[in-house]
């Protein structure tokens, strides 16, 4: 496993499952989701917090890559890195099955910042992810 800036440890459910027994496709975007929250909050932020002062970070492209499946009510983690080009944030995030560490999905979450619904360049996030980019 690489390095990271933020890992969460999360557990499947069962009703997240297909036919097949194996999570759904769509349930990951909502864990990639999760860890973004998760990983925001503890740099002190929220989403919330930014829409309330006229700022919102939405997602423009996502790019998943599914490699091994995890089934119900296994435990896996969620890892986050961050990266800017230009005006756009990437949210690099991989998801490994903590049993055995095996890569499951590989995605990478391209986002853009709004302030007041005007696109912007991004500099007000590039200063509170200073520290990471």
């Amino acid at each position: 496993m690489k390095d990271y800036i933020f890992v969460l440890e999360m557990e499947t459910r069962d009703y997240e499952c297909d036919i097949q027994g194996i999570v759904n496709n769509a349930n990951y975007q909502h864990y990639l989701e999760a860890t973004r929250h998760k990983w925001l909050q503890q740099e002190g932020q929220s989403f919330r917090q930014w829409h309330e002062s006229g700022m919102d970070v939405v997602v423009a492209e996502i790019t998943m890559k599914y490699k091994t499946p995890l089934h119900g009510q296994e435990t896996f983690l969620s890892c986050l890195n961050v990266r800017r080009e230009g005006p756009r944030f990437i949210f690099e995030q991989d998801i490994y099955r903590k049993a055995d560490m095996k890569l499951c999905i590989s995605a990478s979450v391209s986002t853009v910042c709004m302030i007041d619904g005007r696109l912007t360049r991004g500099d007000e996030l590039a200063a509170m992810f200073a520290k990471y980019l």
